[in-house]
């Protein structure tokens, strides 16, 4: 071999990660077949609004598809064109609680055939006329079905699939005159659900589901979707049933864990009042930023550690786990949420502690392998506070002479 220089490039140092999923959506939306075009109960994939066309659904007011439209112009009036959304369109004789129902083949065919990669789920109904309805509560009765079938599918698809998600449902058919009676979500466990009031329509019995997943898809996991940073909400009127979100009472709705809308005096435009999930304050996963948070994490945890399923394990003497292997795994698993989460600003960190990456990760090296063949672990991850209540003390500066 003749004298030479050779060098060889290194590759995996700068631990890369894939683009992920995090802001794909699904939607199930009632309509009408077009013939030769859009068939129900197929699953769809759109990237723009101009998508539709070849489905056969146009913006013209007359359109039998007018509803499922206006909900995906919406969504992507918020996204912005190239978000990922997949599609199904049932009939309009689907009750929202049937959509989102676990033994029915509407929301399960749809996150099969995603394949894992839809995070949130946005169910949109658009009865006939001859559908009749119960608001006794002040809302639709099928509403809280729904909201009960939807976090049932929430807790199968993460058990079974391994891919977690969370559903908005519709508050259809609100009545203001009932705020009182309207079931309070708070007294819930339902943290895969989170319920919308309000449309771009005065008077209209549904809600704008389309901008709230919109503003979710645009927004990166651990982001608030009412953050006034990010700007007003791109609707020019939303309405809360006839009245404007400055007559209606959105602390009531607020404070009963509904998500709805809201003004700010000095600030032109509409925001969301907050990202409420159905359940109680006390629960760690009450907002959609804490669950889709908690959900990433859970994603870049199971991928990590599907890999080392049936892996040959290295024991002591006592048939233990050795001290080197449970530092690599607690490692590796550092290592795959910083690169996916904490780099991308996902986590929250103490900015004075070099070390802090956002999470831990710690593995008991006494667990019995060797009898067991079961391996436990834990795994931390750090949220973010959010600046929702601001309190200022403010008055004169006196000078004393």
């Amino acid at each position: 071999m003749l004298p030479r220089v050779k060098i060889q490039f290194t590759n995996g140092a700068l631990g890369g990660v894939e683009p992920s999923a995090d802001s794909v959506g699904g939607l199930i939306c009632s309509g009408v077949a077009v013939s030769g075009k859009l068939a129900l109960n197929t699953v769809y994939i759109l990237y723009k609004l101009d998508d539709l066309t070849v489905l056969g659904i146009t913006k013209n007011s007359t359109d039998k598809n007018a509803f499922l439209y206006k909900t995906v112009k919406e969504f992507y009036a918020e996204a912005g064109d190239g978000a990922e959304l997949w599609l199904m369109v049932v009939s309009q004789s689907v009750k929202a609680s049937e959509m989102v129902d676990k033994t029915e083949d509407y929301a399960t065919k749809l996150l099969k055939e995603a394949n894992g990669r839809i995070r949130f789920l946005i169910t949109a109904f658009n009865p006939s006329n001859s559908y009749t309805s119960s608001t006794t509560q002040g809302i639709e009765a099928d509403v809280i079905k729904a909201v009960t079938n939807a976090q049932a599918l929430g807790e199968w698809v993460t058990e079974d699939l391994y891919a977690p998600i969370f559903t908005i449902i519709e508050g259809r058919e609100y009545d203001a005159s009932k705020v009182t009676s309207l079931p309070d979500l708070t007294e819930r466990t339902d943290n895969r659900v989170c319920v919308l009031i309000g449309d771009t329509v005065s008077g209209s019995k549904g809600s704008a589901v389309g901008i709230l997943g919109g503003r979710i898809a645009k927004c990166s996991v651990q982001r608030h979707i009412g953050r006034v940073g990010d700007g007003s909400l791109k609707a020019e009127e939303v309405y809360i049933g006839n009245l404007t979100p400055k007559q209606a009472d959105v602390e009531t709705l607020n404070n009963k864990g509904y998500i709805t809308f809201r003004t700010f005096t000095g600030k032109s435009g509409y925001f969301f009042t907050d990202d409420s999930l159905a359940t109680g304050y006390s629960d760690d996963y009450r907002s959609i930023a804490r669950r889709r948070t908690i959900d990433k994490a859970y994603r870049v945890v199971y991928d990590i550690m599907l890999e080392h399923v049936n892996d040959e394990i290295s024991v002591t003497d006592e048939g233990e786990l050795t001290a080197p292997m449970c530092k690599a795994w607690e490692q590796e698993v550092i290592s795959g949420i910083y690169n996916s989460m904490t780099i991308n600003g996902e986590l929250g960190v103490d900015t004075s502690d070099a070390s802090d990456k956002g999470v831990k990760c710690y593995i008991d090296r006494q667990q019995k392998v060797l009898a067991t063949n079961k391996i436990e672990m834990n795994v931390q991850v750090k949220p973010y506070g959010y600046a929702k209540y601001i309190d200022i003390n403010l008055g004169f500066v006196v000078t004393e002479e």
